[in-house]
């Protein structure tokens, strides 16, 4: 083939891959709508690289390659704004009069009477991360840089080329000669939490919160470091413009252009008439502020017809037809004036910081989460620090960070949530313990301590464990508020009256819970055993427990070398039963039971002889006459055990109609796959 033949496919094949990776890029990082699997897409760019990498002249300045590398910078050129980046005014009355007098504002620069048109305008998202101008000619993008001091910024085009969502060439044949598009880099809420966990697992600092990761990831010196941070980008107003003929006259008009040159703009926009349209969406999207992706700090209004903004023009460098309407702050810096510790529902114990009152988010903070202990060393939370409380929402209020040049002389020592309390929790004194690999502290007076008495309860009636119908949770709350109910012994002494006075009860409903725990007495040792809700102890390893020790009291008493050698039993399964019945509170607890008429068959060891005794099987589908509970209950009476997962150690897949991924892994792995009439066979039932 000719050379210049050669070099025409090159660059024709060059070209494809560059315009078929944009494509894929704007669905999945703009549209959120991906189109085709990685593996598809890494096909793709290692062929670009790879193509690139042997023709360097193909490598062009909007490659997709171009977004991730180069050198590290000495530092950041200075870039002179043709047009100012300027600030806009911030109302900061978060009322709906906020809106209306915005309006009157303008209206009265327009010189415009009570009986006049409204105004239309466009309302926005006011984000909070970093202001950027990207600056595009004739389609493709040649500088990025930073708001500064509004006429000069910072060269930041290497690290913002490593933005995903950024558009390296604008989908379009006619693009404007010039176009700069102002918008804001921001970390999504998600991808800083995720984040944050990869750097802790690695021993690495963490991102203050998301704002300052955005910032810091952008001024990153290193392109590659700030490729590592997952940023995005939206656009929301535009800088010098040149050769666009048919340049929409509208705010509105103008973000709907920048979308289909695929640049991402927030959905979350509205264009409309009079102070109403303002206030409607300023109350619209507080209402949605927390299940946004993203922070933000209020909305902007704008005059929508560009005619008018020119208009009405600049104040104080500061644009008359625009203003920031704010929500209350939800950040807010106060002092820790203590440490406690909380006692969860299932026996978790949570430190949590008691705060010298604070306004934040429309509220009065006086209590804000540590979550646990790890996290209190990481952040170095002391009594007597001046922290930084966040607040979002109805999301309990959390510390986000120590001011250290604050810290007082006198500030107490690092945080020891065991010293703390002496080994002991708060609420009713059993031990604590910390398991290996585990974040949190947990009671282990399960069945004893207050904080988890309902949590407790609950379980214990649920139908897998104790089965006792009607013994719902706001039931549960009226027994346990009512001091009825402190264990769930207690349970086995409520009588007729005190039942049939409770909130919509009556006799009948009073009767029925009653035969319901008189029938419960009665129940084998795996369900008892599950019902008693020690932790890792499911359904599966309350059934392995009772068969291989037959006898409750033999497994109360096991020592921790015993318990192992139950089968799928380990260390930390071992050691949590040995802690839960070594609590004298609930053995006190199963005395009571035990004395109140509540028995267990003790011969669950027998089922070891059955058909199925030793094999481990998986129920996958739906069976033609038996179900899932039918089936589980058939194969452990003979012996079997019923795992959730397939794995190289399971014997038979019993595969029903629509089976699923169950039974492709069986296939994967050459495991034996039986049907309904397969399982009655192993059963015997043939």
């Amino acid at each position: 083939m000719p050379a210049m033949a050669t070099s025409a496919s090159l660059q024709a094949r060059a070209a494809a891959l560059r315009a078929e990776i944009q494509r894929l890029d704007h669905a999945y990082y703009v549209l959120d709508a991906p189109l085709v699997p990685d593996e598809d897409y890494d096909r793709l760019f290692r062929e670009l690289q790879d193509l690139e990498a042997a023709h360097p002249e193909l490598r062009t300045a909007d490659s997709p390659t171009q977004r991730v590398g180069g050198a590290p910078l000495p530092e950041f050129a200075a870039v002179h704004h043709r047009v100012p980046m300027l600030s806009i005014q911030t109302e900061t009355d978060t009322t709906p009069q906020g809106a209306i007098a915005f309006d009157q504002r303008v209206r009265n620069k327009l010189g415009l009477g009570p009986h006049d048109p409204p105004v239309i305008y466009d309302a926005e998202l006011k984000f909070d991360g970093l202001a950027i101008s990207l600056r595009y000619e004739h389609g493709v993008l040649v500088q990025a840089s930073t708001r500064g001091d509004g006429e000069t910024g910072e060269d930041v085009t290497q690290n913002v080329r490593t933005i995903r969502s950024v558009a390296l060439r604008l989908r379009s044949d006619t693009p404007p000669a010039v176009l700069e598009v102002r918008g804001e880099v921001l970390m999504h809420r998600a991808d800083f939490e995720r984040y944050n966990a990869r750097q802790r697992a690695r021993g690495l600092p963490t991102l203050v919160n998301p704002r300052n990761g955005a910032a810091g990831s952008i001024r990153q010196l290193d392109p590659q470091l700030a490729a590592q941070r997952p940023l995005h980008f939206y656009a929301y107003g535009w800088g010098e413009i040149v050769g666009w003929p048919d340049q929409p006259q509208t705010q509105h008009g103008m973000l709907d252009a920048f979308e289909s040159f695929g640049l991402p703009v927030a959905k979350q926009r509205v264009a409309g008439p009079g102070p109403q349209t303002l206030i409607e969406f300023h109350a619209r999207i507080a209402a949605a502020r927390d299940q946004l992706p993203f922070d933000i700090d209020g909305v902007v209004y704008k005059v929508d017809s560009l005619e008018l903004q020119a208009r009405l023009g600049f104040r104080n460098r500061e644009p008359v037809w625009a203003v920031a309407h704010k929500y209350p702050a939800q950040e807010r810096s106060t002092r820790v004036l203590a440490i406690d510790i909380q006692v969860g529902r299932t026996g978790k114990l949570t430190p949590v910081a008691k705060l010298e009152p604070v306004f934040v988010g429309g509220v009065t903070v006086t209590n804000a989460t540590l979550h646990n202990e790890d996290e209190v060393r990481r952040k170095d939370v002391r009594v007597g620090d001046t922290v930084i409380v966040r607040r979002a929402g109805d999301v309990i209020p959390e510390v986000v960070a120590v001011e250290l040049d604050r810290r007082p002389a006198d500030a107490g020592g690092p945080f020891d949530l065991y010293k703390q309390l002496g080994g002991r929790c708060p609420v009713c004194g059993s031990a604590i313990v910390r398991e290996p690999g585990e974040a949190d502290w947990r009671c282990t007076g399960g069945l004893y301590c207050p904080a988890q008495r309902k949590q407790a309860i609950l379980h214990y009636a649920s139908r897998r464990a104790m089965d006792i119908e009607g013994l719902g949770e706001k039931l549960v709350d009226q027994l346990v508020d009512g001091g009825l109910v402190r264990t769930v012994a207690d349970l086995y002494q409520l009588d007729q009256p005190a039942l049939a006075a409770l909130d919509r009860m009556a006799d009948k409903s009073a009767g029925n819970l009653l035969a319901a725990i008189e029938r419960s007495k009665s129940a084998t040792l795996a369900r008892f055993l599950y019902a008693l809700g020690i932790r890792h102890v499911g359904e599966a390893t309350a059934k392995d427990l009772a068969r291989h020790f037959g006898s409750l009291d033999a497994i109360v008493q096991a020592p921790v070398d015993a318990l192992l050698q139950v089968k799928d039993i380990g260390p930390v399964v071992a050691q949590s039963i040995r802690t839960f019945f070594d609590q004298p509170h609930n053995r006190e607890v199963l005395a009571l039971l035990r004395a109140r008429g509540v028995h267990w068959d003790e011969t669950g060891a027998a089922a070891a002889a059955g058909p199925l005794a030793g094999k481990t099987l998986v129920l996958t589908g739906t069976l033609p006459h038996m179900s899932r509970d039918q089936a589980r209950q058939r194969i452990e009476a003979a012996g079997g055990k019923v795992a959730g997962s397939v794995s190289k150690k399971t014997d038979y897949v019993v595969a029903g109609a629509e089976a699923g991924s169950k039974l492709a892994k069986a296939q994967e792995l050459g495991v034996a796959v039986i049907d309904e009439a397969g399982l009655l066979e192993l059963l015997g039932d043939a």
